[in-house]
């Protein structure tokens, strides 16, 4: 039989972050303006992301609320969650699909959830892969868990452009952690690879900054369904939509903003580590003697709640005085000064300084930690207005910008509606 909806219906499949969670949400929004329905799946604890997007979508906008894999004492790793995560939600999709009057014609899917390559499949849809991180990034995971390099003090990646190397202590531990064999290992090579043999890739990224990286996905995938639609951002006439971006915070938005608003432009220097990074007692030790030496004035956006996604068990207290003055925070067209600590962060350190020339190396993890005074002196030199970094970073922000506003993500996000089926033929 064939059904039709008003536009083509897709299943947009959150993994349960909200650093993944978010992005998936700006290209749902950007698909909804398009005039595509979405259901986008989420478990209980997130649905409230969904809220904003509901209540000006909500015609076309679906969430599908399945259960969250419940933690066992046996859980020694993500990949513990994900498989439990597979077996769960796996029959209840097929169930869902299957009594649905409309079906999704496609699934997108974030690169974490591999298995859904099979899923889609077995429902005779297309599966499009979504990367919150960039092309690069992407391209180092696919060719680690592709070519399955051995144990070195460095690994080059000859055949990715640039010849980029890593140390292997930065390469990701779901990696260097296993060994081939082990369920967990052989379930996280399974759903890159699954990844890599989807029907499609979209990635929250920009052919202006990644051009050479783009083109080396699609040589290395075979086919030219990739498309780079980011920056994915909130609209800009979305007040909402700002206010209520992550869920809540200490401080409410408006109250950062009127404070931004009173300090002169590039004087603020934004610190955040990502929504699963802890530091430990030392790291926040330096970072706030550094801060109170510097005398720049900032916003520290830190974790607070649950301890997952911590360094270690050395966990680190925001000193008495700086609460009054943490907040999340955007910026764009700001130099950057990196201290990365995992995940993509090495990757994306690597881009920003080593190639583009648009950040500054502060640290590395737990290991490369300088002096509170050396860290001083590069959040000063940051808002410097003679750093070559901000002429170079200012370029890029204009070609970001261009990109969303009508240039070279808003035509590839042009070109993957037109590439979806109209209606799913069963």
């Amino acid at each position: 039989m064939s059904t039709t909806t008003t536009g083509p219906h897709i299943l947009a499949y959150t993994y349960p972050a909200s650093s993944h969670i978010i992005p998936l949400l700006d290209l749902t929004r950007q698909l909804l303006t398009r005039g595509l329905t979405v259901t986008v799946l989420v478990t209980p604890n997130y649905l409230t992301l969904l809220q904003p997007l509901l209540s000006i979508h909500p015609s076309s906008l679906h969430p599908l609320v399945l259960p969250a894999a419940q933690p066992q004492p046996s859980w020694n790793s993500r990949m513990d969650k994900d498989r439990a995560i597979r077996d769960l939600h796996y029959p209840l999709l097929i169930n869902w699909f299957h009594s649905h009057p409309s079906p999704p014609v496609a699934i997108v899917s974030d690169f974490f959830l591999g298995w859904t390559h099979h899923l889609a499949k077995e429902l005779g849809i297309p599966r499009v892969v979504f990367s919150p991180s960039g092309a690069f990034a992407l391209s180092i995971l696919y060719s680690l868990w592709r070519d399955v390099p051995k144990i070195d003090d460095d690994i080059n990646f000859p055949k990715i452009p640039h010849s980029p190397i890593f140390p292997w202590r930065q390469i990701t531990a779901h990696y260097t952690n296993g060994k081939e064999g082990e369920p967990n290992w052989e379930f996280s090579r399974s759903c890159i690879l699954d990844d890599i043999a989807s029907w499609g890739l979209i990635f929250n990224s920009f052919a202006e900054l990644e051009r050479v990286y783009v083109d080396h996905l699609r040589t290395e995938l075979g086919h030219d369904r990739v498309w780079a639609v980011g920056p994915l951002l909130p609209l800009e006439d979305d007040v909402a939509g700002f206010n209520n971006r992550g869920g809540s915070s200490s401080v409410p938005c408006d109250q950062v903003m009127t404070w931004l608003d009173a300090r002169p432009d590039n004087s603020i220097v934004y610190v955040c580590f990502g929504s699963r990074t802890s530091l430990n007692t030392k790291q926040i030790e330096v970072l706030a003697s550094a801060l109170e030496i510097s005398g720049v004035q900032f916003i520290l956006c830190v974790r607070n709640g649950s301890d997952e996604g911590r360094v270690d068990d050395d966990r680190g207290e925001i000193p008495d005085g700086f609460e009054d003055r943490v907040e999340e925070g955007v910026t764009a067209g700001k130099v950057m000064l990196t201290w990365p600590m995992g995940a993509d962060q090495y990757t994306n350190a690597k881009l920003l300084v080593d190639q583009l020339g648009v950040g500054i190396r502060v640290a590395e993890d737990t290991e490369n930690i300088p002096e509170s005074i050396e860290m001083a002196r590069l959040l000063v030199e940051s808002v410097s207005v003679t750093r070559p970094e901000r002429v170079r970073v200012k370029e890029l922000s204009g070609a970001a910008l261009g990109a969303i506003r009508g240039g070279s993500s808003d035509k590839d996000l042009d070109g993957f509606v037109k590439l979806l089926p109209r209606e799913l033929n069963l």
